[in-house]
């Protein structure tokens, strides 16, 4: 029986006696071709092929299909598409919905890669993108031509964390086309800190690269769709070559398993890193859904259950490449790498005129130096203490 505490659900989704043949976890079933014991049971598996039989490897094995039941019952859909990354699962789910002549809606705080995506791929098929303010609600039923075919949809948005009213933005979309296919890059909240499904979104996408993994080595992409679009999304995925190894869905497995008490501790400490920093001098702002300075921060607190440990904040100053360099390259305990949602803490810097060149809608309303922040599981102290040093590096380059 399905349990209404997400702890408890981490814990038991996925791991059915079909699936872990006695032990704890489900099985790793690494294969190709599965054999069959009979002409009939190949037709049966053939027609079932879609739903959870043993076929070709590519359809998924037991591993694969553990981990897309737990997803599936942890975000309440009809279906789990399992991709290679997270940028995978955000360009194949919108190729699923669109083709030569179509026009998607975009929010224009998206994660650079689907910007590009777009620009890119998508501009080559005919297929045209239109950005909108990630704060715009309601009105962006002002945006919908005869020709949309997808809404896409990203909160918190990528580096500069603006929380959408996603209700709003929902409920004015069906008003005017009710068919229509509306996506959300769902990774900040892992699938479980907002439940997207819930709010008639049809598609939530990850890159399980960052929480569910959970560990900073292995990449995996997700999107759990509803009744309505999970047919096509499944189909055309799959003739699209999309899948993962038996490995990495074992291991997206084992994450699951601790996702919860993982968010916990990265929201603390963040939020307790967050309000140190919205005190420091240095700081005009800081971009944590969690404290009321961060645009949307209303509508966090109404749709998402909690939080976890990936921020911004911007300084009062532009720095220079001097200051820059000096500030990143000398913490003891924050990295400088791409991704998040792993057990390290990390940091990242976007200068005012870098975030402009990528974001078309505008937004950029700061002339200060952007640092991007994941708080990860180290003594929040120490955290604090390497980015207290790290002011003073800024200081003593002036």
């Amino acid at each position: 029986m399905t349990s209404k505490n997400i702890e408890t659900t981490l814990i038991a989704a996925g791991r059915s006696k079909r699936y872990t043949l006695g032990s704890v976890n489900p099985v790793t079933q690494r294969a190709s071709s599965l054999v069959f014991d009979s002409v009939a049971a190949k037709k049966h598996a053939t027609a079932q092929r879609a739903h959870g039989e043993l076929f070709y490897g590519r359809r998924g094995t037991l591993t694969h299909f553990a981990f897309q039941d737990a997803m599936v019952e942890l975000e309440g859909g009809a279906g789990c598409v399992l991709y290679p990354c997270g940028a995978a699962a955000v360009s194949n789910a919108i190729l699923s919905f669109v083709g030569a002549g179509d026009h998607v809606l975009m929010t224009g705080s998206v994660y650079e890669p689907t910007q590009d995506f777009c620009s890119h791929i998508l501009s080559r098929m005919n297929v045209t993108t239109t950005y909108f303010d990630p704060l715009i609600g309601a009105d962006i039923a002002g945006l919908i031509q005869p020709n949309t075919r997808v809404v896409f949809l990203e909160s918190p948005g990528s580096i500069t964390m603006e929380i959408q009213d996603i209700p709003a933005m929902v409920q004015a979309i069906r008003a005017v086309a009710p068919e229509m296919v509306i996506m959300i890059d769902n990774t900040w909240a892992a699938g479980v800190l907002f439940k997207a499904l819930d709010f008639d979104i049809d598609i939530s996408i990850q890159a399980g690269t960052k929480y569910i993994i959970g560990h900073s080595d292995y990449m995996l992409g997700t999107a759990v769709a509803n009744e309505r679009c999970w047919d096509q999304l499944r189909e055309y995925s799959y003739l699209m070559g999309q899948m993962v190894d038996a490995d990495t869905a074992y291991m997206a497995s084992r994450g699951l398993r601790t996702l919860g008490i993982r968010l916990k501790q990265h929201e603390q400490s963040s939020i307790e890193v967050a309000n140190w920093l919205a005190e420091r001098p240095e700081v005009e702002v800081v971009n944590h859904p969690a404290l009321p300075g961060c645009k949307g921060h209303e509508f966090y607190r109404r749709d998402f259950s909690g939080c976890n440990g990936l921020f911004s904040f911007v300084l009062k100053q532009r720095l220079s490449d001097k200051q820059l360099a000096d500030y990143l390259d000398n913490f003891s305990h924050f990295s400088m790498a791409y991704s998040w949602g792993g057990y390290e803490s990390l940091i990242l810097a976007n200068q005012p005129e870098e975030l402009e060149a990528i974001r078309p809608a505008g937004g950029v309303d700061f002339s200060g130096t952007l640092i991007r922040l994941h708080i990860g599981l180290e003594n929040v102290q120490d955290l604090i203490a390497d980015l207290a040093k790290g002011f003073e590096r800024i200081a003593n380059a002036r």
